[in-house]
């Protein structure tokens, strides 16, 4: 999708700035700002958005993303605001953690993906299984899928096979007709919405509504984006179908309303940005720290930051574009197909990502093992603050995750191994 044209900018920030701003807007930069539940609560609201993943490693990768947040978080602060106070709710094939206010344009999503083919010749295949089940959670409340399976000594029925009945659970859930009332281990509990939302958030967004909501919201996530970066994030969350033309009128209308301005990159192509966030991005480029992201604590160059495998600011090609960093999360290649490792995780010093690490949690000796750390220029090994930010890093993560102790397996450069092996016990 080609900018709109017709508007013009006079702010242009450089690279640096760039990166400082998308790291700010999401909660990263300079540091950690937000405590404890209320904290949780706040950096959910101003991120947007968290992707769940189940792999639990070192810690889950929505755990990791919070703890790279939020002080003393913990994984049962998510669980309080997500199945007891019922302020967010987690949907989607691509599983994110949303704010429970954010459910009626949600709902034109979830109808957008009942329409489609597949979901349509399924519903259609299934429908004595569907009416089944819906009439089955409508009695018992809630439900799993081991109550359909041998696992859970439940009632199969009379229908076909327990993918079914997952499958069967899962349309229900991504079309909207049940929501996630809670979680026994990481397996889901299922409910009818009405069982789940708060009242006032139980209707459904007109499609207008919807679109213009997650036309913001695409732009608002991203930070900063091209015409067809901001496209395909929107398309992504309204659950639409590529059409360039329809797409340039939203963007157009984001301009012309002033919830959206243009700025420029040094020689990059034309980008945009929330206009509510313009003052921060004036202030960043102008060396200063936006208020409103201050951290009393430690910052990320005197704490190093390890980012969730599946962090929004890096993953899916995000950290080569802003960050240079060529990142893919490998876990799920093959061994022999592997570059790095299992469970690599980026390391944020600054505004900068200056290396990985593959990280696992012994929880039998209480240790966090650093299979390799790679730093992307040696030279950095000689860096004294630098190796100390990040042995400082990980003697926290593995407090956070449960543990007592570090050990570094290997290195590169392997002179780094020692100097960042007392860093730790410094």
């Amino acid at each position: 999708m080609q900018a709109v044209r017709g508007y013009s900018s006079s702010l242009v920030v450089s690279a640096q700035t760039v990166r400082r701003f998308i790291l700010g807007c999401q909660g990263l930069w300079p540091g950690r700002r937000w405590f404890g539940r209320p904290g949780t609560r706040k950096a959910l609201h101003h991120s947007g958005l968290v992707q769940i993943d189940p792999l639990n490693v070192v810690e889950r990768s929505h755990d990791l993303a919070l703890h790279a947040r939020v002080w003393n978080y913990r994984p049962e602060h998510l669980d309080h605001l997500l199945y007891n106070s019922r302020e967010f709710f987690d949907y989607g094939g691509t599983l994110y953690v949303l704010p429970m206010g954010e459910l009626p344009y949600w709902r034109i999503h979830m109808a957008r993906r009942k329409e489609e083919e597949k979901s349509r010749t399924f519903a259609l295949e299934h429908k004595q299984l569907l009416d089944w089940i819906r009439e089955d959670v409508s009695s018992r409340g809630t439900v799993a899928n081991r109550d359909y399976t041998g696992r859970g000594g439940g009632r199969q029925g009379k229908f076909r096979s327990e993918k079914d009945t997952a499958r069967a659970l899962r349309y229900l859930w991504l079309t909207g007709e049940l929501m996630t009332y809670g979680r026994q281990g990481f397996e889901r509990l299922y409910a009818p919405r009405n069982d789940v939302a708060p009242i006032e958030a139980q209707h459904s967004a007109t499609a207008e509504q919807a679109d213009r909501f997650f036309a913001h919201k695409a732009l608002e996530l991203l930070g900063i984006a091209t015409a067809g970066d901001w496209a395909r994030r929107f398309r992504h969350l309204a659950r639409r179908r590529s059409d360039p033309e329809g797409e340039r009128d939203i963007l157009e209308e984001l301009l012309a309303s002033g919830a959206a301005m243009p700025i420029q990159i040094e020689n990059e192509p034309e980008h945009y940005v929330v206009r509510k966030e313009v003052r921060q991005l004036e202030a960043v480029q102008n060396g200063s720290v936006p208020q409103v992201w201050c951290t009393k604590r430690a910052d990320t160059l005197t704490e190093a930051t390890f980012l969730a495998p599946l962090e929004f600011v890096t993953a899916r090609g995000r950290a080569a574009k802003w960050f240079n960093f060529d990142y893919v999360w490998e876990v799920y290649k093959p061994a022999d197909k592997r570059r790095w490792g299992y469970y690599v995780l980026p390391i944020l010093y600054g505004d900068r990502l200056i290396g990985r690490t593959d990280l696992r949690m012994d929880r039998s000796t209480r240790t966090l093992n650093v299979s390799h750390m790679w730093l992307e220029h040696a030279a950095n090994a000689r860096d004294v603050d630098l190796v100390r930010a990040i042995g400082i890093a990980l003697r926290r993560l593995a407090e956070w995750a449960g543990g007592s102790y570090v050990h570094i397996d290997a290195t590169s450069p392997a002179r780094l191994r020692v100097p960042l092996a007392r860093s730790i016990l410094d």
